[in-house]
């Protein structure tokens, strides 16, 4: 440590540790080593955020280093720059003098930097004989080579944070679509207050991402992103399985078929047009459940309908949907809810359907209300009056649905069978 070789600044400026640390370190420069200053400066540009210095900081180091006459830093050729502030002010773009001295200033405290000022603070030189620099006052750039490597280990770490983020948003991209399609594949056959929980654990999670979220979040939303991905393919695995054992065991048991389901739907056109010719070919719902111990309502298997039959039965509700189209239950959810209110269905009558017979058929009967608004008088009473007859198991939604579906294939919709 050579005390002669202390600088301390001119005027009220008071020296500090921190500088004087840096002055010592400064003079143990290798006078061989030399760094390409502007390959230095676009590494100290990269390793900003971590040094905290400002990008006017940064335009006042560059013109700092275009007065330095050599393309590589080196102690052999001096380490000293002394440009005026108006010319200084010229090379950063017009700064004023007032904006100079503060990122000058905050140059030195980065430890960029070192001032070495003359007596009277000036910055200026003074030549030998043979026209050499023998002694300069103004801003040492030593700094910039003694901390080379710790700013070249900067700069390589945050580009791999930089690179390690990228790819993190990439798979939480990529993760937040496989879920949104996945969901909507699974809302075909799936009960809709499942679809309800998978959805409200990716509406939260994904609430959290924004542009500023960090490497350490975005990890754990990858996570429970993946989680919940997992969770959907098991159950879209589950229906694939159901489905194998659906038509392996419509194959095995061709020969033994029921004609229920056809009489079934006979059986709701003769209960709501009895007449003497149906009467004497088909029984009456009354008759069959006093025949029968079991209701035809009763077996789940007889009210299953899918959401492209509801579709294609009551065309007339997509164009309530989000965008005017329905693509999945929660679009139907969100169509019905619209056309509650243009039918003057109250809340609680809404409610009440969704408790008794269930999401699904509460929104399957309003797009079915839909398409026979002309012909009821009151839809809230109507839809009520359904619910009771659900209840007492006199009703099921499925009859109802393909029986428009018949008659929008027949083209006869003004004649299709309906409970009043």
């Amino acid at each position: 440590m050579n005390s002669a070789n202390v600088a301390t600044p001119f005027g009220r400026r008071a020296v500090t540790y921190a500088q004087l640390a840096r002055q010592f370190a400064s003079e143990n420069i290798n006078t061989e080593q030399s760094i390409d200053k502007w390959k230095l400066f676009r590494r100290i540009c990269e390793a900003r955020t971590v040094l905290g210095i400002s990008d006017r900081s940064l335009a006042v180091l560059n013109a700092l280093l275009s007065f330095y006459p050599k393309t590589e830093l080196c102690e052999e050729n001096g380490l000293i720059v002394f440009p005026s502030n108006e010319q200084l002010s010229l090379r950063a773009h017009g700064m004023s003098e007032q904006t100079l001295r503060r990122h000058l200033a905050a140059l030195v405290d980065a430890g960029l930097i070192l001032r070495k000022d003359s007596p009277n603070g000036k910055r200026y030189a003074r030549k030998s004989r043979s026209g050499s620099i023998s002694d300069a006052f103004g801003f040492s750039l030593s700094p910039l080579i003694t901390r080379a490597d710790e700013f070249e280990q900067i700069a390589e770490t945050l580009a791999e944070e930089r690179l390690q983020l990228q790819r993190l948003r990439e798979k939480v991209s990529l993760c937040r679509r496989d879920i949104v399609k996945l969901i909507e594949l699974l809302s075909e056959n799936v009960d809709f207050e499942r679809l309800e929980v998978l959805q409200g654990r990716y509406r939260v999670i994904t609430s959290t991402i924004d542009r500023k979220t960090k490497a350490p979040q975005l990890s754990l939303i990858l996570e429970n992103l993946s989680e919940i991905r997992s969770d959907i393919a098991k159950l879209l695995e589950n229906q694939l399985e159901i489905q194998k054992i659906s038509v392996n065991a419509y194959q095995n048991e061709r020969l033994i078929q029921s004609s229920e389901s056809e009489s079934y739907f006979e059986n709701y056109d003769a209960v709501e047009k009895p007449n003497a010719q149906t009467s004497a070919v088909s029984p009456s719902r009354e008759q069959r459940q006093a025949s029968s111990p079991t209701s035809t309502t009763a077996n789940p298997a007889e009210d299953r309908y899918d959401l492209q039959t509801v579709l294609k039965a009551c065309p007339e509700i997509a164009l309530y949907g989000p965008n005017g189209a329905v693509r999945s239950w929660i679009d139907l959810k969100t169509a019905a809810n619209v056309v509650k209110t243009i039918l003057s269905i109250s809340q609680s009558a809404f409610e009440e359907a969704e408790k008794e017979i269930g999401p699904q058929a509460t929104y399957t009967i309003i797009a079915c209300i839909l398409e026979r608004s002309e012909h009821i008088s009151s839809a809230g009473g109507y839809l009520r009056s359904l619910i009771k007859k659900k209840n007492s198991g006199n009703f099921s939604v499925r009859p109802m649905l393909m029986a428009l579906l018949r008659s929008r294939m027949a083209g006869k919709s003004s004649t299709v069978p309906f409970l009043c």
